[in-house]
């Protein structure tokens, strides 16, 4: 089976080919500031990065001959995990999604690729995946609602390889999985679904290399209110420029495991609270689980940081068996699930919120 597989990110576009689970080929581009400064609004960058898909293929010689096309999902509205034909209705949301970022442009392009190959067209585990069980979404605000947002494309298809691994399938364990990159998220998966998870994207949950994580929320309306930050500037601290980035000026936790293991402060102190507040994040989702935990997966970017991992590892490896499965995965997760429709091991659900 050849998939090709598109993941269009801020300033970047990647591309892959897969021949069933092998990677073939890859490319992609960070695209320069200049040229997506003159687009408003992500959606406004489709034939843009449309242009760039046909182009790359083209210099390449690669015909347009694939049994499917797999795209990042996009910030549509909350819908359960799995994998979606694109349709009418994703096309609609996507080119109307509340939230803008690149990643809305994926299934668009895919949809384009795929009349032209005349093969279906796929997305997968979008980060807005919602299976929350409804104690995990109320607060003490009526008006406020907790929101699923996180890594659910890697977080869900590594939950399902390990299942393989094992010899079981995803429905039938319990796993807490941790995703490390620039946010964090740790969700509880319960079966198949995640009944809990922190949104790793606009402020809960542990603080990460560019998010704020959750914050007093007194000392936060102070903070608003003062006069010393817009709306934008607030939301820019709680992702994009906070974490590891507030304090220290830098995401690049690498650079900051090597200063902190060396005892250099105040990164010793900074790193080892952020790792603390991913442990305490793992064990509420202990106690959502019930203490039924098949295994706790330590995967993202983060995951390569030998110092993080064993700092990470003595505060939990109590509670349950610890897999570290590094890296972001994206592209490998994207093929994977396409993969599975093709075969038959996974039946394409409908987007229909």
């Amino acid at each position: 089976m050849r998939i090709f597989v598109i993941n269009p990110g801020s300033t970047s576009t990647k591309l892959a080919i897969y021949e069933d689970d092998k990677q073939i080929w890859e490319a992609g581009a960070h695209h320069p500031v200049h040229e997506l400064e003159q687009f408003h609004h992500a959606v406004e960058q489709f034939k843009y990065r449309l242009d760039f898909v046909y182009n790359k293929l083209d210099m390449c010689g690669i015909p347009l001959k694939f049994d499917a096309i797999i795209a990042r999902g996009g910030l549509l509205r909350p819908t359960p995990g799995g994998v979606y034909q694109i349709n009418d209705k994703i096309k609609h949301d996507l080119m109307h999604a509340e939230m803008d970022h690149a990643c809305n442009l994926g299934a668009l392009i895919a949809d384009d690729m795929s009349k032209r190959c005349n093969c279906p067209a796929y997305i997968a585990d979008p980060e807005v995946v919602d299976e929350l069980i409804p104690e995990a979404r109320l607060t003490g605000i009526p008006e406020i609602n907790r929101i699923s947002i996180f890594h659910a494309l890697n977080s869900k298809a590594l939950s399902r390889k390990y299942a393989e691994f094992i010899g079981k399938r995803y429905e039938d364990i319990n796993l807490i999985v941790v995703h490390m990159g620039g946010g964090i998220s740790v969700g509880a998966h319960r079966r198949g679904k995640v009944i809990d998870v922190n949104n790793a994207l606009n402020g809960d949950g542990p603080f990460s290399p560019e998010r704020a994580g959750t914050i007093p929320a007194d000392q936060l309306a102070e903070l608003c209110f003062s006069g010393k930050y817009t709306l934008k500037a607030i939301k820019k601290l709680l992702n994009g420029k906070g974490g590891l980035t507030a304090h220290l000026g830098t995401n690049d936790v690498a650079t900051i495991a090597e200063k902190a293991q060396r005892g250099e402060e105040p990164y010793n102190t900074i790193l080892n609270s952020m790792i603390y507040n991913v442990a305490k994040q793992i064990g509420a989702m202990y106690v959502a689980l019930k203490g039924d935990v098949d295994c706790i997966i330590l995967t993202g970017g983060i995951a390569y940081c030998n110092y993080c991992i064993a700092n990470l590892k003595e505060q939990i490896d109590y509670l349950a068996k610890v897999e570290v499965m590094p890296g972001e995965n994206e592209m490998d997760s994207l093929a994977y699930n396409a993969l599975s429709v093709l075969k038959g091991k996974t039946i394409l659900q409908e987007y229909n919120p």
